[in-house]
């Protein structure tokens, strides 16, 4: 039997998308700064961004479950193949699915950004796309998933930090400004800490499946004690990117966070039940962009 409509659009994840949305608003809002923004090439990079998020939870569905970390022990949303609503073979054609529209739509992202430049600089994109797709599969899927072997927090600061940002503020100025390593850095930093919570969150069915994430290595106490380095260290190369390029007042609107991230850093730290401070987390992302964008435009 065909799982539903509604049994795949879970399966989707949707509570992920804004905090993939928030890597790319980031790299917006810095070309935005400079006069440089696009809307067609914002839609694509949205449109791609969505697919390849989605791609991810995706693979995460159908990895996890193969390789045994969605147990009965977990204390995250029920997953549909671990549920059984949706067969591990369906979930592989979804994956290899989206895998092709994430592809493609990159390609027309890359088509309108980037038509008048350099071949290499086409060829040098296309291939962190390429890298971006498999990133996204081999988290937990795969033979030796990079996931299990706790490499996650690395690779959500490359993608979400480096190439989602910095990339993206190159395909609308088709330049590289090194100051925005720090507010890349910062954005990275707090998707990691998302992906910090989930871990701590699924610190004890991720070690029974030996998947080695930095909590099951490290123990719950030095998780959170690492969770909060994460949030600090972000709003600090925040605040030292605004004193590099001062300008307004304004731009320090990001600090308005401060206080969700202080709840947020306490709830993991003290409560048993902290699924709810994974949302919690990736939506206080999304909202220090846009404030940060919003100081930036000011």
């Amino acid at each position: 039997m065909a799982a539903s409509l509604s049994t795949w659009v879970s399966a989707f994840r949707l509570r992920t998308l804004p905090l993939a949305l928030a890597s790319i608003g980031m790299g917006s809002f810095l070309a935005a700064s400079v006069h440089q923004f696009n809307g067609v090439v914002f839609g694509l990079c949205a449109l791609t961004t969505i697919l390849l998020q989605v791609l991810s939870n995706l693979a995460n569905d159908y990895g996890d479950s193969i390789h045994g970390a969605d147990s009965v022990e977990r204390k995250g949303p029920l997953r549909a193949v671990q549920a059984g609503h949706i067969s591990s073979h369906a979930m592989r054609n979804a994956v290899i699915l989206f895998s092709v529209l994430s592809l493609l739509t990159g390609l027309g992202l890359l088509y309108v950004a980037l038509k008048d430049a350099p071949v290499r600089t086409f060829v040098t994109f296309f291939g962190l796309g390429i890298l971006s797709i498999i990133a996204a599969i081999t988290y937990t899927a795969g033979k030796k998933p990079y996931g299990y072997a706790g490499l996650g927090d690395i690779s959500v600061l490359i993608f979400f930090g480096y190439v989602a940002t910095l990339g993206t503020f190159y395909l609308y100025t088709h330049t590289i400004d090194w100051i925005n390593l720090l507010p890349a850095t910062a954005t990275g930093f707090l998707s990691v800490g998302v992906l910090n919570v989930n871990n701590i969150r699924d610190i004890e069915s991720d070690r029974n499946a030996g998947k080695f994430s930095i909590p099951v290595r490290i123990g719950r106490n030095k998780a959170v004690i690492y969770h909060w380095l994460l949030l600090s260290l972000a709003m600090l190369l925040a605040i030292i990117y605004v004193l590099a390029t001062y300008h307004s007042p304004w731009q320090f609107l990001f600090l308005l966070v401060t206080p969700l991230l202080i709840k947020i850093g306490r709830g993991v730290s003290k409560d048993s039940h902290i699924d709810p401070y994974l949302k919690q987390m990736a939506l206080t992302t999304l909202l220090f962009v846009i404030l940060f964008g919003i100081g930036q435009l000011l």
